[in-house]
């Protein structure tokens, strides 16, 4: 059963001539619990393509299915719960509270849909991410590489269908970034999670299911990787 269908989605910024298409047309669909990787050159119109499937812009034209809704068919107050509690998004900046300490974060988003975090499911985040040691520290006091596993266990405690990467090991080294890619996988494996990620790096893009490339705003399908 395909998790995500995008049909001719295309974003077209300013008009006539000065008109910028950022987006052409893109459509394919990715089953649950796969693992995508997005690559292509920068300003191509691959963060263009995760914002708009992520709801946080709007398409010229096109349509986006999550779990067989069409997203851009909902009302704004109804789009921002359903965004909330069906998408998790990783950043390559982290975007963590820098008041709140590990745990605080991780169920931030939780309370932040005045739910009450599932206790038993966090401990097991903190283990799988190897975090229990670090549950009380706050942003400043961890590695970069904590902070992203940090961010990473923020975007599963809601146990979103869909998790959205940004160039999620974009400030990481290399040993910090195969151990991100590692998590992400499974993650992917262990809770079913539907990941498209994007990376500028072909070898870390080659570790996911599927690679997706976007050149001058059209997405091409390079197929699945070998194992």
């Amino acid at each position: 059963m395909n998790l995500l269908e995008v049909k001719s989605l295309s974003k077209t910024y300013g008009s006539g001539e000065i008109a910028v298409h950022a987006l052409k047309k893109a459509s394919f669909s990715v089953p649950k619990g796969e693992f995508v990787a997005v690559v292509g050159e920068s300003g191509s119109g691959k963060s263009t393509l995760l914002n708009m499937i992520g709801a946080l812009d709007t398409p010229t034209s096109g349509k986006v299915y999550i779990g067989k809704k069409n997203i851009f068919d909902m009302e704004d107050k109804n789009l921002t719960v359903f965004r909330r509690r069906n998408i998790g998004f990783i950043f390559q900046s982290f975007n963590l509270i820098p008041e709140l300490n590990v745990e605080q974060n991780m169920i931030f988003p939780v309370l932040l849909d005045y739910q009450k975090p599932n206790r038993k499911y966090l401990e097991e985040l903190l283990e799988v991410l190897n975090l229990k040691e670090r549950r009380h520290h706050l942003p400043s006091q961890l590695s970069g590489g904590q902070q992203q596993r940090v961010a990473i266990g923020r975007a599963l405690m809601t146990r979103p269908a869909l998790i959205l990467a940004d160039e999620p090991t974009g400030n990481l080294d290399t040993q910090n970034s195969t151990e991100v890619i590692t998590l992400l996988k499974e993650a992917s494996r262990k809770y079913e999670q539907t990941i498209v990620m994007i990376t500028h790096s072909l070898s870390i893009a080659q570790t996911a299911d599927r690679i997706l490339k976007v050149s001058d705003g059209v997405v091409s399908d390079f197929g699945r990787c070998r194992e």
